[in-house]
């Protein structure tokens, strides 16, 4: 299937590892082009570097997701660098492993605030977009955790403010052409992320995560990287304001 994304822009926060960075290949794959940015300047340039062997355009820059006017800066450099931008894609999140003060400070200032930001500097480039094409998209990935929380947490309760922001979103900009949906994935595997240190560290509680999916396994960032680039494509044009859960069937809820 054509995507219909061969020569478009897509901005990708957090893009240099695991499901921002497959996110990232992802649109690549399908002949975008792609900004990205994070924190560490060298992990930055490798990316690029592997996007640009894909034989696309890319450009990347180190961003505080927390610092509003350095995201407008990115936002602005990516769309002079690469032509404009079509997608746009909310990755960034702070990850906190704790419930204190701090850690819901860090959630609301890089997931909330970072997806609000982005998503005001690029919406004059998406309107142009959507102008000429007759669609742009404004993904975020929020989490499985936001509708079955384990415990009391930052993380699971910004991650459902995001959903009820997307929703917003897309309600009001449908009429210009601007879809705004989220992808809720599920636990994912990779190399250097949470659930490797904790399969390192807690063993047990690893395993007993594993049996908890009907698939017997956790997802990859590919996995999820796949289902985002359909979801910002122009094949999905009549899909926006929608949370596509991708968890292996972790949840059990039906979703409506």
């Amino acid at each position: 299937m054509d995507l219909e994304l061969k020569g478009k822009v897509a901005v990708v926060s957090g893009g240099t590892r695991g499901i921002g960075r497959a996110i990232a290949e992802c649109f690549a794959d399908e002949g975008a082009h792609v900004a990205i940015c994070a924190r560490n300047q060298a992990d930055i340039d490798a990316t690029v570097a592997a996007l640009e062997a894909k034989g696309v355009r890319a450009w990347g820059q180190s961003v505080d997701i927390s610092d509003g006017p350095a995201i407008d800066g990115f936002v602005a450099g990516a769309a002079q660098a690469l032509g404009g931008i079509d997608v746009l894609v909310s990755n960034a999140s702070a990850l906190p492993r704790t419930d204190d003060e701090d850690a819901w400070r860090s959630m609301f200032e890089i997931d909330m605030l970072g997806a609000l930001r982005l998503f005001n500097a690029a919406q004059p480039c998406l309107e142009k977009a959507a102008a000429h094409s007759g669609d742009a998209a404004f993904t975020i990935i929020s989490s499985m955790v936001a509708a079955e929380p384990y415990k009391p947490s930052p993380y699971s309760a910004i991650k459902a403010g995001l959903i009820n922001y997307a929703k917003g979103v897309a309600r009001v900009h449908a009429g210009k052409k601007i879809r705004c949906n989220v992808l809720s994935p599920g636990n994912v595997y990779f190399k250097g992320g949470v659930w490797q240190t904790i399969q390192q560290d807690m063993p047990d509680y690893f395993d007993s995560m594993i049996k908890a999916n009907p698939t017997g396994r956790m997802g990859t960032p590919e996995e999820i990287a796949s289902a985002v680039v359909f979801l910002s494509s122009p094949r999905s044009s009549f899909t926006t304001g929608a949370n596509l859960v991708v968890d292996g069937c972790l949840t059990q809820r039906a979703s409506f």
